[in-house]
């Protein structure tokens, strides 16, 4: 984490010092996919069972992926749910989505549950929002992958007019509970540089990947290399005084001992190895994707 954000995040830092504005430090959060081979139950109730006891570890926040269909990219379907159920066991941990993939979602509802959700939790959420999703997960929902980006910025404008209680969709109808909070604690996770401009050019906060897809010219670049061109371009674009936001996950394994670790990893990465096999087996050279492993995440300035 330290060696590809810390120079960036200090500039950003030193930036606002210029301006007089108080700048926290890092935090500690604690990120999940519910990836346990195991029934749907069994993967939601060590889940939970982490982020009460990492509130009690004194971590910041806590994360949750969102996957539709495919268990082993991630077990979690409907994290606002989740976090409901979550919020009744804990009282200070933050918790957030990374992330709720909007363009699969019906972006009135998601304003709706994430206004309800953040007053259950007595202010404590984080929304998280990308893209995401494979490209079958779009078509089981009459989409088309390719405009993901375009459905993305249609219902993420629609969220937030929601929640700063705009008419919706040309009607005289407005969102009740109203959460003009909610807009200032959006994330926006993304893999490129122009995603990176886009977020900050927004004021939101920025969401890195603990991986990164490599182009066939590039296999052996560095997360440093990918990320650090994203957090220059997020820092440039983000308007004068917002505080940047940037968010970093990276992988850790915590066992009792190191035979013990080594042996769970080994069996972890030997898995996360069959699945990447397959999938270059089923997609067009030159291309990349990410394998699932369990992470925490550090993010630069803590939310209010």
């Amino acid at each position: 984490m330290k060696n590809s954000l810390s120079r960036k995040t200090e500039r950003a830092f030193a930036r606002d010092a210029e301006s007089s504005a108080p700048v926290a430090g890092k935090r500690l959060g604690f990120f999940t996919r519910l990836l346990d081979e195991a029934s749907p139950a069994e993967r939601y109730r060590p889940a939970t069972e982490q982020i009460v006891f990492a509130e009690r570890m004194g971590f910041d926040s806590a994360w949750v992926a969102q996957h539709h269909f495919h268990e082993a990219e991630g077990g979690l379907p409907a994290p606002l749910v989740f976090l409901a159920q979550v919020a009744a066991l804990t009282s200070t941990i933050r918790l957030g989505t990374g992330i709720i993939t909007l363009p699969l979602e019906n972006p009135v509802r998601v304003a709706e549950d994430t206004a309800v959700l953040d007053l259950l939790t007595g202010g404590r959420l984080e929304v998280g929002v990308g893209p995401g999703g494979t490209p079958s997960a779009f078509a089981a929902f009459g989409l088309d992958s390719a405009k993901r980006g375009e459905i993305l910025a249609r219902n993420l404008a629609v969220v937030l007019g929601a929640w700063r209680g705009e008419p919706i969709g040309g009607s005289v109808d407005r969102l009740y509970p109203a959460a003009p909070q909610l807009p200032d604690r959006v994330w926006q996770a993304t893999f490129s540089v122009e995603g990176g401009a886009r977020a900050g050019a927004a004021g939101d906060g920025l969401m890195l990947s603990r991986t990164q897809p490599r182009i066939a010219e590039a296999p052996d670049a560095t997360l440093a290399d990918i990320q650090n061109p994203i957090i220059d371009a997020y820092l440039a674009a983000l308007p004068q005084g917002r505080e940047p936001r940037i968010l970093g996950s990276r992988s850790v394994f915590v066992a009792d001992d190191r035979r013990e670790a080594l042996r769970f990893a080994e069996l972890g990465i030997r898995r996360a190895l069959r699945r990447s096999r397959q999938a270059t087996r089923a997609r067009p050279t030159g291309r990349s994707r990410s394998s699932s492993l369990p992470m925490t995440c550090i993010s630069a300035r803590p939310t209010k």
